[in-house]
């Protein structure tokens, strides 16, 4: 069974944080201009808090303050345009990110890859993309089309 085109491959994503409070004001300024927003405040059976942010009905991010932070990842979201990877940027860096590769072509990932990475309070490498031909969602041949706000690992 192949999941639907119009829906991200990637179901949900789990990140730990040192500073949930800190994280929170980060993701919640960062992901705005990707129209991604905090769906889900809730507390864990081990205890600490879970958010999650993402598109109604569905958290597509998850932070948590119960589990160890020594694991770095990398995060690429989906945007609709340039002019959304500059604005995610620009507000990641406002709520305190570290910028770690501005806004810009990345012809070395293919043609029409236009992507800013930012990283956050605990050293997570966030980044925002568009593709020119539609495959932002890591689809390489850009086969579904969508545009909309989604997740490449």
């Amino acid at each position: 069974m192949t999941a639907p085109a119009d829906r991200p491959r990637i179901h949900h994503l789990d990140i730990a944080v040192a500073d949930l409070a800190r994280s929170e004001r980060f993701y919640t300024q960062a992901l705005a201009p990707l129209g991604l927003r905090l769906l889900d405040r809730h507390a864990n059976p081990r205890g600490g808090v879970t958010l999650g942010y993402g598109v109604p009905p569905d958290p597509l991010l998850w932070l948590r303050s119960d589990a160890p932070t020594s694991l770095r990842v990398h995060v690429a979201f989906v945007a609709g345009d340039r002019a959304q990877v500059d604005a995610f940027h620009r507000a990641a860096v406002a709520a305190g990110g570290i910028d770690h590769g501005p806004p810009g072509d990345r012809p070395r990932y293919g043609d029409g890859y236009y992507a800013a990475f930012v990283l956050d309070p605990d050293g997570h490498n966030i980044e925002a993309v568009w593709r020119r031909d539609g495959g932002g969602d890591g689809d390489p041949a850009g086969a579904t089309g969508r545009t909309g706000p989604g997740i490449r690992v």
